[in-house]
């Protein structure tokens, strides 16, 4: 499964309301997929929900060190792909990190996201984080 941003928010914060359900989900999971654009990604998001800076770089560094996760980072190539990608989707408000999310699950046949964000579903594919 990909693990995207709001996935990874909700595994490493206690306080988040799909925590035990995110925690099951990658302690079963086979594939542990993740790309540079959605650690970037998940700085930010703890910024904004207060999740202590330190506590978020740990966990990206330990999934950086983690050997059970495959952390790709995007080329130019998949970037353009992506940018592509929401030049054909002018109707939806997905991000560039999604996109590139998208590109990269279509490329390796993956199906599932460790997500919370709709716009998974909006593109065929299955979020796993469902509130």
């Amino acid at each position: 499964m990909l693990l995207d941003t709001s996935g990874l928010l909700s595994l490493m914060d206690k306080r988040e309301p799909q925590h035990e359900k995110a925690v099951e989900l990658y302690d079963t999971a086979t594939i542990r997929l993740t790309h540079n654009y959605i650690l970037a990604e998940l700085v930010a998001l703890g910024n904004s929900r207060r999740v202590s800076r330190q506590v978020v770089l740990e966990f990206s560094e330990r999934l950086l060190n983690d050997d059970e996760v495959e952390s790709l980072w995007i080329d130019e190539q998949r970037h353009r792909e992506a940018l592509a990608l929401l030049n054909n989707r002018q109707d939806k408000t997905h991000s560039l990190c999604d996109a590139v999310s998208f590109v990269l699950m279509r490329n390796r046949g993956e199906t599932e996201a460790l997500t919370t964000d709709h716009h998974f579903e909006q593109e065929g594919l299955v979020r796993l984080l469902v509130p």
